[in-house]
């Protein structure tokens, strides 16, 4: 049986597998200077992971949906109303409070990384032959590597990073329950190992793209939320784990189909420069508006900050529309009957 790739062997391994291994390999090589860095992030750290990559990932979505006409009208009213229903539930979410409104946009987003890592999963094992059993199997393996993690995290409030605000989750200090939470991963990590080679060796193929979507995942959750407790390591992590492979995924898939406006094909060099363009300046100007309308952290504009300060109601949910469409959007887009 060959290798379901979804592009190439070699673009596959770079831009999709081999990110997360990449970056374990910078946290061990420097991890000590990871933790020295973690109070002081640059203005450039900033700009590369949370704009270049986390931000513009987002925006990638655009070349699944709106950019191309075909699928622009077959989810014409979806690809319409969803940004305003998201507008909306912000805005009821943010009159509860700017915690609720950060929490519950947390707890989404924690859902869609976790199902980032079950859709290459099951990308990946689509030329397996399944049974309910495998099918289980694979999905106990993959939730089971994002979800203790984020367990340990619920009830671990010592943590000193966050998604994206303080306190946004909700803690549960259970020492004994961890302990069980914590055998239970070790356990169905030992299965997972020991399965796979044995099948491997029993049926003499080995499918190197699923299982390594899947032994990254475990790797790359497990040090950046539970080993590591340290926000650039696991903002390092979360976001180039998730946001590169995210960004290749739609490249290769939408590369070749025609775009309802004026641009060269995503297959040239040409097309790949205005692909990567179009996300850093998406990206960049969504983010110069959160910061000289909302945080004011990288950007110094104090003046009339204060007077902005009473119309965050809407700011705050309306900055979020593209980050919160792309959530829900993308349980719909990747959905197929084959």
């Amino acid at each position: 049986m060959k290798q379901p790739w979804i592009n190439k062997p070699k673009t596959d391994i770079a831009f999709i597998l081999f990110p997360q291994f990449f970056v374990l390999g910078i946290v061990f090589f420097c991890q000590d200077f990871l933790k020295e860095a973690q109070e002081n992030h640059s203005f450039f750290t900033w700009l590369l992971l949370i704009v270049f990559i986390d931000v513009a990932h987002v925006y990638s979505t655009l070349f699944k949906t709106y950019f191309v006409k075909e699928e622009f009208e077959k989810r014409k009213k979806l690809l319409l109303l969803l940004p305003l229903f998201c507008f909306l539930i912000g805005f009821l979410l943010f009159l509860f409070g700017a915690k609720t409104f950060w929490s519950v946009l947390a707890y989404v987003a924690v859902f869609h990384f976790i199902r980032q890592q079950y859709g290459f999963m099951r990308l990946y094992s689509r030329m397996e032959i399944k049974t309910k059993w495998t099918v289980f199997l694979d999905n106990l393996f993959i939730y089971t590597a994002t979800g203790y993690p984020m367990i340990f995290w619920f009830m671990n409030p010592s943590r000193k990073f966050t998604w994206f605000v303080e306190d946004e989750f909700i803690s549960y200090q259970n020492p004994l329950l961890l302990e069980f939470f914590t055998w239970t991963y070790y356990s169905i990590l030992a299965f997972y190992v020991l399965r796979t080679i044995y099948f491997s060796i029993k049926t003499r193929y080995f499918n190197l793209p699923k299982n390594a979507i899947i032994m990254g995942t475990f790797l790359s959750w497990y040090f950046g939320i539970v080993y590591f407790n340290n926000d650039l390591i696991f903002t390092l992590l979360n976001v180039v784990s998730h946001g590169i492979p995210y960004m290749a995924l739609i490249y290769f898939n939408q590369k070749n189909n025609d775009h309802s406006f004026q641009i060269p094909k995503l297959s040239s060099f040409l097309g790949i420069l205005v692909y990567i363009g179009i996300l850093l300046l998406f990206a960049f100007t969504e983010e110069y508006l959160w910061e000289i309308l909302v945080w004011n952290e990288h950007f110094s504009f104090s003046e009339g900050i204060d007077s902005l300060v009473k119309w965050q109601i809407l700011l705050v949910p309306l900055l979020t529309v593209p980050q919160f469409t792309h959530y829900i959007l993308d349980g719909y887009i990747w959905k197929s009957k084959k």
